[in-house]
């Protein structure tokens, strides 16, 4: 096994595992409500990577976009991911209508810990559903595109943790496009001779970088 192979099987057993404890919330919530705490831990873990590596934490951290990878991704059709998803108006308007949403059905349900944790529960079924839906129609992470933790973790960390990408190097053999779950082209930013890929929406995942053959892509 080249150090490539080894690299995506060892991060496929972390999104297994992490798919796991995904679906075992997501079922295990509806009996025991303050699971549901598990969306707004998440949020914050979210943010706070953000400041210092973009949307790492959307990489293999987050348990639904593991989730989507691992299980969902055999059955995707694995089109490209329609631009209108990583628009900034579909992404403010997600955003603002879920935290208001959150708001409103918080004040409703206080100081109940348990009403609160059901309706976390049913936020996160309903829409782990829209991105199911989603992910068979084109990509499994068409959510990912707009979901309001990655939107957060896009605006803080845009400019965190850059992918850098050798022009000399790269022959756009396109691999690394390939390989990238959210579709991103690096080879689509060569201007200088060290070119930043100023993509906020890059995970940090690193497939592209082990699957670059020329080592021209580099964080």
């Amino acid at each position: 096994m080249n150090p490539c192979e080894n690299f995506v099987r060892r991060r496929f057993i972390r999104q297994v595992l992490m798919a796991i404890v995904f679906t075992a919330i997501l079922i295990a919530g509806w009996y025991y409500p303050l699971l549901g705490y598990f969306i707004p831990l998440c949020m914050l873990s979210g943010m706070g990577i953000a400041f210092f590596k973009g949307r790492k934490w959307c990489d293999w951290y987050c348990p639904r976009g593991s989730f989507f990878d691992s299980v969902i991704k055999p059955v995707s059709p694995a089109k490209e991911i329609p631009a209108f998803f990583k628009k900034s108006p579909l992404r403010i308007a997600m955003f603002s209508f879920l935290m208001l949403m959150m708001t409103v059905q918080i004040i409703k349900r206080w100081p109940d810990p348990y009403k609160i944790g059901i309706f976390f529960i049913i936020l996160l079924t309903a829409t782990t559903i829209l991105g199911v839906f989603l992910a068979l129609i084109f990509h499994q992470r068409t959510w990912c595109c707009f979901c309001p933790i990655g939107s957060m973790g896009y605006w803080i960390g845009r400019n965190k943790y850059p992918l850098k990408i050798d022009s000399k190097l790269c022959t756009e053999c396109q691999l690394c496009y390939k390989v990238c779950p959210i579709r991103i082209a690096p080879f689509a930013f060569k201007k200088a001779e060290v070119a930043v890929v100023k993509d906020g929406d890059c995970l940090k995942c690193r497939l592209c970088v082990e699957a670059c053959p020329q080592k021209a892509l580099r964080f």
